[in-house]
């Protein structure tokens, strides 16, 4: 299926490129999400009459994740569990947990925008945790996982 992308899709293109995806993630994703448009030469033309306002509205939108970026980088994050003698958890902390905690101090971040490549943290200490905010702007926290008392 050949679509043209609309918006800059991370390990797909840039605004105004012509790709070849499989059908269900341009059925399913890109074109609901409104990253992509089916490339009939009807929408050929209109993209590119149009490629000026997506690409200001692409900038503005890094703008804002740069902002962003800026605002949680080397943030440092306190989540208190439950936990045993050796340091083990009952339990886990996962990507809900930390935007539980980003809210208590409100800041504003999407579970979707979390990425633990590691899985859950099953132990007290402090963990890097990584938060991509936009194709091109990534940012890190550091989520120190103490004993509830």
């Amino acid at each position: 299926m050949n679509v043209i992308l609309l918006d800059n899709v991370e390990n797909l293109g840039t605004i105004g490129d012509l790709v070849n995806v499989k059908p269900g993630y341009g059925r399913n994703y890109l074109i609901p999400h409104g990253k992509a448009a089916l490339a009939t030469p009807e929408n050929m033309k209109e993209i590119e009459a149009r490629r000026a306002e997506l690409e200001k509205a692409a900038a503005a939108e890094l703008a804002h994740a740069q902002a962003r970026a800026k605002s949680i980088r080397g943030m440092e994050l306190v989540i208190s569990a439950n936990a045993g003698p050796e340091g083990k958890l009952f339990g886990s902390v996962g990507p809900i947990d930390i935007v539980d905690a980003f809210e208590k101090v409100q800041v504003e971040v999407e579970r979707s925008e979390i990425r633990m490549p590691d899985g859950p943290i099953h132990e007290l200490g402090e963990f890097a945790i990584g938060v991509h905010l936009h194709t091109d702007v990534d940012a890190e926290i550091t989520v120190r996982v103490v004993e509830a008392e």
